[in-house]
């Protein structure tokens, strides 16, 4: 009596067990859950393999070959194929469990917004690569343009992903872009500063006023190098190495020095000389400095740029010459050692001329005549 019912227990212990297998998560077959898990098991274990062996293997190709652009596509494309094994396996895996209803749907959305996910991000991630087709037509994009326009295909195409993988979920894009127009009038009233700046940093950029990497002067502001120029602001570097970020309103409104398209760079001094220096070592010391400049092919012809080597002023303590000129680089470190050169031979020219350089003086003048004085009182003897 008591094994039979021990049977019996077993008996109903083992059809719970059958029972909850059979009816497993959401009435779907524990034995189909696992199969189907291991399908996306082996998926993934493909992606390594994808990973370690194909891309490698189109790495060492593109290697080989003598343009960079090949190599950047495969590294651009790397993330979305790798992704490729994963989005395969959820279909294959879901098509086993043969979802019906709302999960049936559910899982068909996933493994559609994964596809349009692992297609926009491909597309995202060959901008980059796709830069030289515009470097093609510098003529008309400056560089500063092209990169305004790269982040602009950007947003445009996850602003296209976003919209599609909304649709796939049943939400209407439409009536999304009409709230936020009616948000957008609100939002416009207290963001007047963000969208003047956008403004200007298009007007900027189509002004070519500079481009990245240029050396510019903006009065009062910041003096440095144009490291980027954003939708809001521009970067600019000062030779500290410190980043100033400088609305680009400021930008528009401010009088902008862009040292980089400079044809030429400019030596201007005042060369004092002593009063004792007669016409001749003046006339001298101009002839030669003159003959220096222009024999030299560091520096610009007066044909091209202004050049003046004169007799200037006569000054509290010199006599000044004037010297004008501009060298043919406009290279900062260039410029300084062949000004260095200019300032050693000037030394040379008026120390061989006999004479030397004037400095501040003072010369004070006293006069005593006798006729001017008064006597000298002598007061007498007391005794």
């Amino acid at each position: 009596m008591e094994f039979t019912a021990v049977i019996e227990k077993w008996t109903a212990f083992w059809n719970l067990v059958v029972d909850v297998w059979e009816q497993g998560l959401f009435g779907i077959q524990l034995g189909r859950l696992l199969i189907a898990c291991f399908i996306f098991i082996i998926f993934l274990v493909f992606r390594n393999l994808l990973a370690n062996f194909i891309i490698k293997r189109l790495k060492h190709l593109t290697k080989k070959t003598s343009g960079k652009i090949d190599e950047s596509i495969v590294d651009a494309l790397e993330k979305p194929i790798t992704m490729i094994p994963i989005v395969i396996g959820l279909f294959f895996g879901l098509e086993y469990l043969h979802l019906d209803g709302v999960f049936g749907e559910i899982g068909t959305k996933v493994v559609r917004s994964l596809i349009i996910f692992v297609i926009f991000l491909s597309f995202y991630n060959l901008i980059e690569p796709m830069r030289f087709l515009l470097n093609k037509i510098e003529i008309v994009f400056s560089a500063a343009m092209r990169d305004w326009l790269l982040k602009v295909i950007k947003v445009i195409f996850v602003f296209i992903g976003s919209a599609t993988v909304l649709e796939i979920w049943g939400i209407k894009i439409g009536p999304i872009l009409a709230g936020l127009g009616l948000f957008g009038v609100a939002v416009a009233l207290g963001a007047q500063d963000l969208f003047k700046n956008l403004i200007s940093g298009i007007l900027i950029i189509s002004e070519k006023r500079f481009n990245i990497g240029d050396w510019i002067l903006v009065d009062g502001v910041v003096e440095g190098t144009v490291e980027d120029m954003g939708f809001r602001s521009t970067i600019v570097r000062r030779f500290d190495k410190a980043p100033v970020y400088v609305p680009n309103a400021k930008l528009a409104d401010s009088a902008v020095t862009n040292f980089s398209s400079m044809s030429h760079r400019r030596i201007y001094w005042h060369i004092g000389v002593e009063y004792r220096t007669t016409i001749e070592q003046l006339r001298k010391i101009r002839d030669e400095i003159e003959a220096y400049i222009l024999g030299s092919a560091e520096f610009a012809k007066p044909e091209e740029v202004p050049t003046f080597v004169r007799i200037d002023r006569f000054s509290d303590s010199s006599i000044d010459i004037m010297l004008y000129c501009f060298t043919r680089t406009i290279v900062w470190a260039e410029w300084l050692a062949i000004k260095e050169k200019l300032a050693l031979r000037v030394k040379e020219i008026i120390e061989g001329a006999g004479t030397s350089f004037a400095f501040p003086s003072l010369s004070l003048y006293m006069s005593d005549p006798a006729g001017d004085r008064p006597e000298l009182f002598v007061p007498p003897e007391t005794k």
